[in-house]
């Protein structure tokens, strides 16, 4: 079996990962935050190490304002629904994920002006059609780190600074590069960051999480979800202090700990050389995909900066059948349709059948790439 699904969910996890989750469940136990004993304790004490450990990682100001999640969708909508208000203007850019576009046309419903700023057919964002958007004072701005059909890497930097030079705070979705390129949201002037765990970070499904800037004020976000925090239990007010406010209900225990096993085990290894590993497989992958006859291969080109994956077609072929023939007769196995992003398919000119795409690890090896380029190659020439 050759796993090229990555984009999706990162498979196999470190065995680190896994003995840190067996071991709350046996070891630990207990409800953090809830209790005074010794395993709630313990449990409280495995959830701030891993808001340490991220807040490291990310360079976060404070690890109180790592916001734990279920997943980079539920952080989205922590901040989305929680900043916006009816009359307020978006932008946002037209290769974003679903759990971008969705909240946003239901906030759309609800009074706000959101602005979609168009791309080129490799992912790069139209810098005439930001400037011009910007010109209309956004309260947000809403960025994809990178397209998870394209793999393009925007310039965070670049785009933030602008965007803060007309007073919009700048929301980042890092869904596929969380572990996977260095973040630094200082550095880069990110005042949100949503991020998952179970992808490029290598933790468990069920967890991610929102990193809040200081340029955030607790005041300045509502809640998405209200209920128990274990602090100011005497009021039926959600607490106004970070994390609290936000993280109504008890915590993903199990998972917060194989996700701090996950960040040491990507601090260990190190973040540049991971970097480096995917891409000398990602260009190996696009290069190749390039040089068979049928295959039209979209985003960047070789050795431009991209996330770890790639989007192709295969002429006169079905993604669908693609798909299913590299699973069934190669065992290869990735993801093929629309991944959750119309919007990026229709800039590509690839909706509504979408693409076949492949994505790497930090597992994946230099012979499993050279066996699927030659499985597309055998698929394309029948």
């Amino acid at each position: 079996m050759i796993y090229l699904d990555h984009p999706a969910t990162s498979w196999p996890k470190p065995p680190e990962v896994i003995r840190a989750i067996v071991e709350f469940l046996e070891v630990t136990g207990g409800n953090p935050g809830r209790s005074g004993h010794s395993l709630s304790v313990a449990a409280g004490r495995t959830v701030y190490e891993t808001r340490e450990a991220l807040a490291r990682f990310f360079n976060a100001p404070d690890p109180l304002r790592i916001i734990l999640t279920h997943n980079a969708t539920h952080a989205l909508n922590i901040a989305l629904q929680g900043i916006l208000k009816p009359g307020d203007v978006v932008v946002t850019t037209g290769i974003e994920h679903n759990s971008v576009m969705r909240p946003l046309r239901a906030l759309e419903k609800l009074g706000i002006n959101l602005q979609v700023v168009p791309c080129d057919m490799t992912g790069a964002i139209d810098m005439e059609s930001y400037h011009c958007a910007l010109d209309l004072k956004p309260r947000l701005v809403v960025l994809t780190h990178a397209s998870n059909v394209v793999g393009r890497i925007m310039p965070i930097d670049r785009l933030a600074m602008l965007a803060h030079e007309v007073g919009a705070l700048v929301l980042v979705d890092a869904a596929q590069t969380g572990g996977v390129v260095p973040i630094d949201v200082q550095a880069m002037s990110i005042d949100l960051l949503a991020f998952t765990g179970h992808k490029g970070l290598q933790g468990p499904p069920g967890t991610g999480g929102l990193v809040i800037g200081t340029s955030v004020a607790s005041g300045d976000i509502e809640p998405f979800i209200y209920g128990g925090t274990g602090s100011n239990s005497a009021t039926e007010e959600q607490p106004a202090i970070l994390p609290d406010k936000l993280e109504g209900g008890t915590l993903n225990g199990p998972g917060i700990a194989g996700l701090g096993a996950a960040i040491k085990w990507i601090e260990d290894r190190g973040i540049y050389a991971i970097k480096a590993h995917h891409e000398e497989l990602i260009n190996l992958l696009v290069s190749g995909l390039a040089d068979v006859p049928g295959v039209t291969v979209y985003g960047p080109q070789p050795g431009e900066d991209r996330a770890p994956l790639v989007s192709f077609t295969v002429k006169d072929k079905k993604v669908s059948d693609v798909g299913l023939r590299l699973d069934r007769d190669f065992g290869i196995l990735c993801r093929v349709g629309l991944h959750c992003a119309p919007a990026a398919h229709r800039t590509l000119g690839t909706f509504p059948e979408g693409t076949v795409r492949f994505g790497v690890g930090p597992m994946t090896t230099r012979d499993e790439i050279e066996q699927a380029l030659s499985a597309v190659a055998r698929i394309a020439q029948e």
